[in-house]
């Protein structure tokens, strides 16, 4: 898809002090993200702290991200699960009239076959009205989805498109990139591998950093398109810091805080998570600060 090429954010669910969701600082990112140049923004993903919303705060957010949008980027919507009825079921009732595509997690806990990543897959991807990418990311499911396996998907469903491919393993990265159809696209699901992935062939990311520095992240993946490469690596090079510090205490704590570090949202999270500690807050305020003028309290 033409439309996913590039630097691609999933966005926060910023929260206010009652936990409640916070739809005006939503609105003021999603501003952000698009002012910085971003190519697209992915909602109700991992760091949209979807597993802790109601089916209505998840529409909220999705309503919230499309008027403010107001059709200026592509939108990819995050609907996915370890029940595979459960996710057919909530794509047929969502309306996904505003989304370019569905970004659907590997089934998690229940820990399924490779097997059974295909037949889950195989079933979404039948029932969705809209193209699939799917999502692989151990480090939270559990499980690897394969590269044999994403290739037979690939092969045998038309309806899905791509991979947000999250191991951080860039054997397995370059891997999916030799041998997936040609159409097919590899998307980086981390940071610190985004740009070794779009050098070695790969259509782009799925970011969480590049939404709190929007400009240098979407700079360094255009140039990494273009094969800039000393020029790709610099940004790379000056934001390493900061992909290891969002990650340092859980995602999404750390881009939360630089959100409140920019004055544009709190740094609240939903339990099980907890907010960023003043240690680490710190850390990345003296990262941000470079790059950005933060706010002043």
């Amino acid at each position: 898809m033409k439309e996913l090429i590039g630097t691609g954010v999933a966005l926060i669910t910023p929260f206010k002090e009652d936990l409640t969701i916070d739809v005006d600082a939503l609105r003021k990112v999603v501003d952000y993200c698009i002012d910085g140049g971003v190519d697209y923004l992915v909602v109700l993903g991992t760091t949209g702290e979807s597993v802790t919303l109601t089916k209505e705060e998840k529409q909220l957010v999705m309503d919230t991200v499309t008027l403010a949008n107001a059709g200026r980027l592509p939108l990819v919507v995050g609907v996915g699960g370890n029940n595979t009825h459960a996710v057919i079921e909530e794509l047929k009732k969502l309306d996904l009239t505003h989304f370019e595509a569905v970004l659907s997690v590997s089934p998690y806990y229940n820990k399924p076959t490779q097997e059974g990543i295909f037949q889950h897959f195989k079933a979404i991807a039948e029932a969705s009205p809209k193209p699939i990418i799917l999502y692989n990311v151990p480090g939270r499911t559990g499980s690897n989805v394969l590269p044999a396996t994403v290739v037979r998907l690939a092969r045998e469903s038309r309806n899905i498109v791509a991979i947000k491919e999250a191991s951080g393993n860039m054997v397995q990265v370059q891997e999916l990139i030799k041998t997936c159809p040609g159409d097919f696209q590899v998307i980086s699901g981390d940071d610190a591998t985004a740009l070794p992935t779009v050098l070695a062939g790969g259509a782009g990311v799925i970011s969480v950093l590049g939404q709190g520095l929007p400009s240098e992240f979407s700079q360094m993946i255009r140039a990494g398109l273009n094969q800039q490469v000393e020029e790709a690596y610099k940004y790379h090079y000056a934001m390493q810091e900061g992909m290891q510090l969002i990650f340092e205490e859980g995602n999404p704590a750390g881009i939360k805080a630089i959100f409140e570090i920019l004055g544009l949202a709190r740094a609240t999270v939903r339990l099980p998570l907890v907010e960023a500690s003043a240690a680490l807050k710190g850390k990345i305020e003296a990262f941000v600060k470079p790059f950005v003028k933060v706010a002043t309290s």
